[in-house]
């Protein structure tokens, strides 16, 4: 599986990325390995995913989610809390 995530950094500001493995992605954020810009941000939280069959669409979608305003992405946050709160991997970083 492939996924498209979100994350809050400490400092409130949102990343966008895509893996395969949304665990072992987060864990290396909070390392401060995952990715230059959250290096020094950390701790990260999760805060939004989606799921995809392929690398190619979990790439594209991360593209477009970038595209959006702060203000869009917090709204896709928030329409999706509900659903993917009783997620596993959401709730280990509530």
């Amino acid at each position: 599986m492939n996924y498209t995530y979100i994350l809050e950094c400490n400092d409130k500001s949102l990343y966008t990325g895509w893996t395969t493995d949304l665990k072992r992605r987060l864990a290396m954020h909070n390392q401060g390995k995952g990715a230059k810009y959250t290096s020094g941000r950390g701790p990260v939280k999760l805060v939004y995913f989606e799921e995809f069959a392929t690398k190619e669409e979990a790439m594209k979608r991360e593209y477009a989610i970038k595209q959006l305003s702060r203000q869009e992405k917090l709204r896709l946050i928030a329409e999706n809390r509900t659903k993917q709160y009783g997620n596993a991997v959401c709730e280990e970083q509530d």
